[in-house]
């Protein structure tokens, strides 16, 4: 069993991994020759499945094993792996390799940086009168050396310069994190399944998520301290207005989460003190591939939404605190699809670009169940 590859993009990676880790401390990575899937599945909360082509993380991949398409399979802590990458950033050179110590399997990042030595200046400093630098110091071994003919008259004044601080040599810096990781066997592996989600109701492109972020922890933070004050949100909101819907405890409050086939989504916080609601317009609703779908497109229940017009919506309830985990995705700054199964399940489609090729698009997957009302 082999690994090693160049590490890339690895901005990129350490902010998935910095996404994935906010929401479990384990990750169960599958490497083949093709892909690298990262599944994250917390005892609760919402869960997530990356898929991503391995050319968007790594160059000069070497795999092998004895399973099928070179497959293997680790269980791997995500804080370690995080704060590995975040050495990364910047470095001239990282590179990934599974081996061994003391018997325990073991990720290895290798990470080679430059760094530009001073020149070293600590025994003076190039000061007018007698405080001279480093090269009057070695002057001053020859000072009794009073023959003029040899070295001139040795009280003569000579211009003193400073050490420019410039002359710096780069030198590489070589640092090593050690990952401790599981080698799983393929069986357990299988066994680890996608939630089966039926066709969703309502797709939508979502905002910005890091704008979507701020108004959701603010929404939270008023559920649990029971004040008002919602900055850009409004009060009621059309389908959403009366009673219905009450956070179950302070400690866990719900978010509705809405929205229609014709562009808008919907957030709204109700308690017995509070009924506010934010709301985006002019958002995509991205067309359908029919090839991609169980039913004809005009059987699909996105189409049955369209054509009840803008007052048919989809819903869901989150988790105010595991939704705002969720959306720290945004840092990987992709298109976001949000699909509706109505009081049932949101699922996100993460398109993460790759940054040599302005084409291509990987994608991260996250299932966010519905609460019950």
């Amino acid at each position: 069993m082999r690994f090693k590859a160049d590490l890339k993009n690895v901005r990129t990676f350490s902010k998935l991994t910095a996404a994935l880790n906010s929401l479990e401390k384990i990750a169960w990575v599958r490497l083949d020759d093709d892909t690298v899937r990262l599944t994250v599945i917390p005892d609760t909360g919402s869960q997530v499945w990356a898929s991503l082509s391995v050319d968007l993380i790594f160059d000069n991949y070497d795999l092998q094993s004895a399973e099928p398409n070179n497959a293997i399979n680790l269980e791997l802590p995500l804080g370690p792996l995080q704060r590995a990458l975040k050495s990364a950033i910047g470095s001239s050179y990282a590179k990934l390799r599974l081996s061994k110590r003391d018997g325990v399997p073991m990720l290895s990042m290798t990470i080679h940086t430059m760094t530009k030595d001073g020149a070293q200046d600590s025994r003076g400093g190039g000061g007018g009168g007698g405080g001279g630098g480093g090269a009057n110091h070695h002057n001053n071994a020859f000072s009794t050396q009073r023959d003029p003919d040899a070295y001139g008259d040795p009280y003569d004044s000579f211009p003193q310069e400073s050490l420019e601080l410039t002359m710096k040599r780069e030198r590489e810096k070589i640092i090593t994190q050690d990952i401790p990781v599981r080698v799983l066997h393929p069986g357990t592996v299988e066994t680890i399944m996608q939630p089966k989600v039926r066709e969703p109701d309502v797709h939508i492109q979502l905002p910005p998520l890091l704008q979507l972020k701020a108004i959701s922890d603010r929404f939270t933070k008023l559920a649990s301290t029971g004040t008002t004050g919602a900055g850009p949100s409004r009060t009621g909101g059309g389908p959403f207005s009366g009673g219905g819907g009450g956070v179950g405890s302070a400690q866990s409050p719900k978010l509705t989460l809405s929205a229609n086939m014709h562009g808008s989504l919907r957030l709204r916080l109700a308690t017995d003190a509070l009924d506010i609601t934010s709301v985006w317009d002019g958002l995509e609703n991205p067309e359908l591939d029919p090839s991609q779908l169980a039913v004809p497109l005009a059987e699909h229940p996105s189409t049955v939404f369209r054509e009840a017009g803008p007052d048919r919506w989809a819903a869901v309830r989150v988790d105010g605190r595991d939704w705002s985990r969720v959306l720290s995705v945004g840092r990987l700054e992709g298109r976001v699809i949000a699909c509706f199964a109505d009081d049932h399940a949101l699922i996100l489609y993460v398109y993460v670009p790759h940054a040599d090729d302005a084409g291509a698009e990987d994608v991260v997957t996250y299932y966010v169940s519905s609460y019950s009302t």
